[in-house]
């Protein structure tokens, strides 16, 4: 839920599109998973500086008003982590990177709560009818709310830290069963797709 990884999304849906045959992994970092901090005036100041930067490099959409308005606002990531491993519990097949999409657009320009579990329910339900899945809020909020979808974002932590990620996004290769470092941070899709058609050459 990085603003970078949010400006990278439709960099990642383009190289997707570019490339079918890619087999895709959205693996949740955990940034700010877990925070109790307060987003005081100076937080909020340090992300609007990072949103006009990611905002000038990729055109991605930012909602400051809403980020400004917000009052005693702790963001914590991990719900919508959480949120995300949801829908890969719930159903499997369903296209996550455009749900993962729905849900940063959700924080970032609907301005909505995306630490409350049931705002949550509500994007998740509505991202997968959107690709034909019939799915109600009610049935995501109690996958979302059990101990396996709690596993499953953690486990994607976890998965995070053995990696090595020192930066957001990153994007990893997997080929001929070993895994390696394809980028760290913003990159374009075709600079990313050049580099995987050397690896695959």
């Amino acid at each position: 839920m990085c603003s970078w990884c949010y400006g990278f999304h439709k960099e990642m849906t383009t190289l997707v599109e570019a490339m079918p045959d890619l087999e895709v992994q959205v693996v949740l970092g955990g940034l700010a998973a877990g925070s109790t901090q307060l987003l005081d005036d100076a937080g909020k100041q340090f992300r609007l500086t990072h949103w006009a930067r990611v905002e000038q490099l990729s055109g991605a959409q930012f909602n400051r008003e809403a980020l400004l308005a917000r009052k005693n606002f702790v963001y914590d990531t991990e719900p919508v982590c959480r949120a995300v491993a949801t829908v890969r519990l719930i159903k499997a097949a369903a296209n996550l990177l455009m749900v993962f999409g729905a849900f940063q657009r959700a924080f970032y320009v609907d301005g909505l709560d995306t630490t409350d579990g049931k705002v949550l329910a509500g994007i998740g339900a509505s991202a997968l009818k959107a690709q034909g899945f019939d799915v109600d809020a009610e049935a995501f909020l109690a996958v979302w709310s059990s101990d396996e979808a709690i596993k499953a974002a953690r486990a994607d932590f976890a998965l995070t830290r053995r990696l090595g990620v020192s930066g957001f996004p990153s994007l990893f290769v997997e080929q001929n069963g070993k895994i390696g470092q394809l980028s760290s941070g913003y990159a374009t899709a075709a600079s990313v797709q050049q580099t995987l058609m050397r690896l695959a050459a």
